[in-house]
């Protein structure tokens, strides 16, 4: 079978802008990037109410619910019909799925209906997910397993880094995968010194202080708390610094008010998400250090962000994020505990050139754009295209044929189905209330 030259790929996740997460930048730049490649892209994603999608591809949000109390983001309705007709009509040659839970049915069922081969890729520490939503051992296990059944039935499985990868196979996953990188979208290089005059202007920052910087979710699992008990015990020693922590997360108030618990409160600032990016490479051109001691993310594209903009990190020895980092060249490494980090940032001080050479080690050494790592992407897309005409992808021998029947019966025939789901779409609203209040309960 010939390979054709322009592709048609179908993204699949459940986080996508308005949501600002690192996997919805993974898919928004795969998008951008591979639409500049001359490849026709849709990108497939549950429904957010009064969003415009203005972009030089095509997005389809299919039926969900709100349940970003619960887990950040909206979970959608896979066997939505118009949803699955579209992308069946699209004929797409290559489905690119980036969450192991609806977004990976919804990649199931397409590739049974179109043909196409369902490629995976691992960002995220589920097993550290699961723990922390489902106390329940039993039903833990049993959604881990969903999980990996849901990876598992992919045609080709990628992960972000070696780190990713080992996780993954903790998790019960026995197959074989491939590491493949994620880039940053910024320009190789800070901004200008007028533009960081004005963000000390609006942000009241002195020039005599060290600034730090943490950019994600706010979340406890990322590792805030780790920072601000550390910085804490900065204060005893009476270095001044200043804190500035980027992202939205349901645990952002919690920590506002940990803040001001620990003294703090005059040397924190917490800004919201921030979806400027020129505005984002102002920040990180600003800061002398990236403070990201997460043990969660597998990738930590903000740490290659950084990284793109001259700002070195602080990173957990070991972790994911601390992939390719040599301690005392192009980053700092210390253990996973505020008293390391604290001496960490004690024994650098205010010494604002040792830092800078840092971030300019940084720059050189980690950085890498998003078009070279989805050009990678879609020769590694043509290497799965060729092994599928071959029929040498792990998935061609139909183990799971049983269970596609029963999905294409429900999509061609089972009308009485398709219309029960999408009418229990359309009373969403009567339904949110509900789960609202339950998940007020449970919170």
């Amino acid at each position: 079978m010939e390979i054709k030259e322009k592709l048609r790929v179908v993204l699949l996740n459940d986080s996508f802008p308005p949501v600002i997460d690192g996997v919805a930048n993974v898919i928004l730049n795969y998008a951008r990037i591979l639409t500049e490649l001359g490849m026709e892209v849709i990108v497939a994603t549950p429904e957010y109410p009064g969003v415009k999608d203005e972009y030089p591809f095509e997005v389809i949000r299919y039926k969900s619910i709100d349940t970003t109390k619960l887990v950040g983001y909206r979970t959608g309705y896979p066997f939505d019909a118009e949803t699955l007709h579209r992308i069946e009509t699209f004929m797409p040659d290559i489905i690119h799925t980036h969450c192991p839970v609806v977004s990976a049915i919804l990649a199931r069922v397409l590739r049974k209906i179109t043909g196409a081969p369902m490629i995976f890729t691992y960002h995220t520490k589920f097993d550290v997910e699961l723990s922390k939503y489902i106390e329940n051992d039993v039903v833990r296990d049993a959604a881990r397993k969903l999980l990996i059944e849901n990876i598992a039935a992919a045609d080709d499985v990628w992960v972000v880094s070696r780190g990713a990868g080992e996780n993954l196979l903790g998790m019960g996953f026995n197959g074989r995968y491939t590491v493949m990188e994620n880039g940053v979208d910024f320009p190789k290089g800070g901004v200008t010194a007028e533009e960081t005059d004005r963000l000390d202007q609006i942000c009241r920052l002195p020039k005599d202080v060290p600034v730090y910087l943490f950019v994600g979710r706010m979340m406890w699992y990322k590792g805030v708390r780790l920072i601000l008990d550390a910085l804490k015990k900065l204060r005893e020693e009476h270095l001044d610094f200043r804190m500035i922590l980027i992202g939205d997360g349901a645990e952002k108030e919690a920590m506002i008010r940990y803040g001001e618990e620990s003294g703090l409160s005059d040397r924190l600032i917490f800004t919201g998400a921030v979806r400027d990016r020129t505005l984002l490479r102002t920040y990180f051109t600003r800061a002398d250090l990236f403070l990201f001691p997460s043990t969660f993310d597998t990738n930590g594209i903000v740490v290659r962000e950084a990284a793109a903009c001259g700002l070195a990190s602080v990173l957990v020895r070991g972790s994911c994020a601390a992939e390719g980092i040599e301690d005392g060249v192009n980053g700092l490494l210390t253990e996973e505990n505020a008293d390391m980090i604290a001496e960490t940032l004690l024994r650098y001080g205010k010494d604002f050139g040792a830092m800078k050479t840092l971030g300019e080690n940084a720059m050189n050494q980690l950085y890498i754009p998003w078009r070279a790592s989805v050009e990678h992407a879609v020769k590694r897309y043509r290497e799965v295209l060729e092994m599928d005409s071959r029929e040498e992808l792990h998935n061609s021998d139909n183990r799971r044929e049983n269970f596609f029947s029963l999905i294409r019966d429900i999509y061609e025939r089972n009308e009485h189905f398709r219309e029960l789901g999408v009418t229990l779409f359309e009373k969403r609203d009567e339904l949110q209330e509900k789960w609202e209040e339950r998940m007020d309960r449970y919170l």
